[in-house]
Parts: C-alpha cells; structure tokens; sequence
C-alpha cells in the first residue's frame, strides 16, 4: 500500500498542476495542500523522524518566502509559489531538492523564451485559434504558467528523492 501511494500520490498531483497550469493558467489551491497533506500522512511511514521532518518543514518556508518575494515583483503566480513550497517539503535540503531547483529553472527559462518567441507570431492558423486555452498562451499580456516547469522538474527528480530510496 504504501509503495502504491508513493507511486501515485506526488506524481500525480504534480502532473495535474502542470497540465492545470498549462490549459487555465491557475494551480488550484487543493493540490498543493493535497501535496502537504501526502508529505504528513506517508513520511513517517518512509523513517522520517522529527528533525528530518523539521529540515523539510524548513525548505518549504524557506521556498514559501522566496516564492512570495517572486509573486510580489510579478515574476511568478501565487500558485506557482504554492506548489514550488509544496515540492519542497516532499524533498527537504536533499541533493534532489537542489537539483530540481536547478531544473525549474532551466525549464523556466526554456518555458519562457519559447513562449516569448510563440507570442511574436502575428496570427495563428484557424484550427489552433478554436483552442480557447492556446489563445491565452498566445496573448501577451498573458504570465508564463511556470507550474509547467516546476512540475517537469519535479517529476524529473522524483526517482531520486528519498522518496524511491525508500521502496527499495
């Protein structure tokens, strides 16, 4: 059972929030605390104790007030920063918190030129104006659903979070 959830719960949750972000421009506030609510139910069932515990709370803070700083100058949504907090409770100061840091940003940048670059094209060809959810990409005074990349990421580190080391 628990090797189920782990398999399900955070990969899921990350894949929606992407996918959520990417055709409605919104992180719905559930999956972050669905996110939170996983990371308190199963990492005691992992061997986490109270300051492990305790060292993940404090990366989620510490993301917590870097993710406000970034949506109080614009660059980043509120629930981008809500899930980027969420990520990191579930990988804590580990080497793969840092490298998915390293990763959302790469893919951030990637994300954000591409769309910089796909916004430059005057008019799109008439099947890819009827996606409603393309309009809104294309549109410039539209943000950047940076909750693609964090999640891309995110998924990406997974299999090396202690997360996996803890179903083998």
């Amino acid at each position: 059972m628990l090797e189920a959830a782990l398999l399900v719960v955070f990969p899921c949750l990350l894949a929606f929030a992407g996918a959520s972000d990417l055709f409605t421009m919104t992180i719905p506030n559930r999956v972050s605390l669905l996110l939170v609510a996983g990371f308190a139910v199963l990492a005691p069932f992992i061997g986490l104790g109270p300051t492990d515990i305790g060292l993940h709370v404090l990366a989620a803070v510490m993301t917590l007030c870097a993710g406000f700083a970034f949506f109080a100058f614009g660059w980043m949504g509120g629930g981008d920063a809500k899930v980027m907090t969420a990520v990191a409770l579930w990988f804590g100061f580990t080497p793969a918190f840092f490298v998915f840091l390293a990763f959302a940003g790469i893919y951030g940048a990637v994300l954000t030129l591409g769309l910089l670059m796909f916004r430059q094209v005057p008019v799109l060809p008439i099947p890819a104006g009827r996606a409603d959810w393309l309009l809104h990409l294309h549109d410039q005074r539209t943000g950047i659903p940076y909750g693609i990349a964090i999640s891309l990421a995110a998924l990406q580190v997974y299999p090396q979070s202690i997360w996996f080391q803890a179903l083998t």
